[in-house]
């Protein structure tokens, strides 16, 4: 795991930059490239939550996902569709992090709320199993903090109705970023403004987990 000299002090990272930085490269990236046809709906109905985790270990952070899957599962849908949770002090090593997602799955099902309710991620070093660390098409699934994103499995069998060809979204958004390149992406500026600890190198292990 992280140790404590990896991670950034809490007053180092304001909520209100980490929230702005993360429309920012949902602007730009998300919907900009258009890497998920179903974010334009949510976001301009301003149906999304954005929520910050002060959580520095995974049971901090366990914690913080387990009152906004309560939250989500309690508000309207007209008002709160889906909800980013951002964790900004926490794992910055993907791999921690990719590890987390099955103490993720594992709470969703705890709390009887499988079949309602799902969570992805996205991680600013996220790699897919079988590519490069700065292969551009691991950016679908990079955001500028580490984040778990809570869905509403019914949002998501709407959403599929409205576009059938759901499935090939996943191999388009690499057709993308290759044709948009590193340079490309990084013009975006959809990086982190608050001092992170994942800019330190993980190791060459990867994952088959992906994100939304």
């Amino acid at each position: 795991m992280t140790t404590t000299s990896d991670q950034p002090e809490p007053s180092t990272c304001d909520d209100a930059t980490v929230v702005q930085d993360t429309v920012r490269w949902l602007e730009r990236a998300v919907i900009g490239l258009n890497l998920c046809p179903f974010a334009k709906g949510v976001h301009t109905k301003d149906q999304i939550h954005y929520a910050v985790s002060h959580a520095t270990d995974a049971r901090e952070l366990l914690q913080d996902l387990q009152r906004e899957l309560e939250a989500l599962a309690e508000a309207s849908p007209e008002k709160r569709d889906t909800t980013l949770l951002m964790a900004p002090l926490a794992m910055p090593d993907f791999l921690d992090f990719n590890d987390f997602l099955g103490l993720a799955d594992e709470l969703v099902e705890a709390m009887d709320l499988a079949g309602i309710l799902q969570v992805a991620a996205f991680h600013p070093r996220f790699q897919f199993e079988g590519t490069l660390a700065d292969d551009v098409s691991n950016c679908t699934n990079r955001a500028p903090y580490p984040t778990l994103h809570l869905l509403r499995e019914e949002s998501l069998d709407r959403a599929v109705e409205v576009f059938p060809e759901a499935e090939e979204i996943f191999e388009r958004n690499i057709e993308v970023l290759e044709r948009l390149g590193a340079q490309g992406w990084a013009e975006l500026d959809v990086g982190p403004r608050c001092p992170m600890g994942h800019g330190a190198k993980s190791d060459d292990k990867t994952s088959e987990k992906g994100g939304a």
